[in-house]
């Protein structure tokens, strides 16, 4: 819980259905650390052994390829390869887009090394969003109320680069008393991308304005998203903008909504600063 460092594993509650690893990630890790440890509850509560090794993981590799530096993404990646290889995982479970759609990609970025190419293939194989997990598996673990509106922001490397975008508007709708509500322009980017607003700040200011007025014009209590690049983005847009909104992990409202917990604890849910 919390900003408690990350366990080793985290046994299935009831029937074990599929073991699956963990991105524990390097924005997430640092900045959102209570996003991983709702991502390993819920798939604890889905039926998934988590195994999660913390110490061993590194970064993926995903801010590396964003910036060009490819080679030093393929040693990340070889690093990556290494920990999980005798894990014995069914699924590689990744609750950060950016780093969701490089892991899926490392058939390719490891394409022409002798020693990883099988294995950065099979195991990309394996990665899935932790949305597109859930409704593989099918739901066993009972939802509880949430009486909230939720306006759902597509990441762009999750809807873009992944394909993912039924999977997270069906879980969540499939909360009682939640009430998804749609923003406007969806496949325009909030700016972040990547690096792309460190890179470019002015432009992805403009982005983050235009995504913080259509945020804004849904409504709703909470805004929830797949990435916390695009968290901490829109959050400094609305503020900008002088509006108010909480702001969530879709693992988050998952987890609260399995937990039976209240919904005020996710409207005081606000990004670091």
């Amino acid at each position: 819980p919390g900003a408690a460092r990350p366990p080793q594993r985290v046994a299935a509650v009831g029937t074990r259905r599929a073991v699956v690893g963990m991105l524990t990630g390097c924005v997430q890790g640092a900045f959102f650390p209570e996003v991983n440890a709702a991502t390993a509850r819920v798939l604890a509560a889905e039926g998934c052994d988590v195994v999660i090794l913390p110490d061993r993981q590194g970064c993926c590799g995903a801010l590396s390829v964003h910036n060009g530096r490819e080679e030093e993404a393929r040693r990340f990646a070889r690093r990556m390869l290494d920990t999980f290889a005798a894990a014995g995982i069914d699924y590689f479970v990744v609750n950060a887009a950016g780093c969701g759609s490089t892991l899926k990609e490392y058939g390719d970025l490891l394409r022409d090394d002798p020693r990883y190419a099988a294995l950065a293939a099979d195991f990309a194989g394996k990665v899935r969003d932790l949305c597109e997990v859930l409704v593989e598996l099918g739901p066993v673990a009972t939802r509880h109320p949430l009486p909230v509106t939720v306006a759902y922001h597509d990441a762009c490397h999750l809807a873009h680069a992944q394909g993912v975008r039924a999977q997270p508007r069906r879980l969540l709708r499939d909360i009682p008393g939640l009430e998804l509500r749609e923003i406007a322009d969806p496949e325009i980017c909030c700016g972040s991308a990547g690096i792309w607003n460190i890179l470019h700040p002015g432009p992805a200011a403009e982005l983050g304005d235009r995504k913080a007025r259509t945020v804004l014009a849904t409504g709703a209590r909470l805004l929830v998203t797949a990435n916390p690049g695009c968290l901490m983005q829109v959050a400094a847009s609305v503020t900008r903008a002088g509006g108010d909104i909480a702001l969530a992990h879709t693992a988050q409202v998952l987890d609260a909504s399995i937990r039976g917990r209240g919904v005020e604890e996710l409207l005081h849910q606000r990004t670091p600063s």
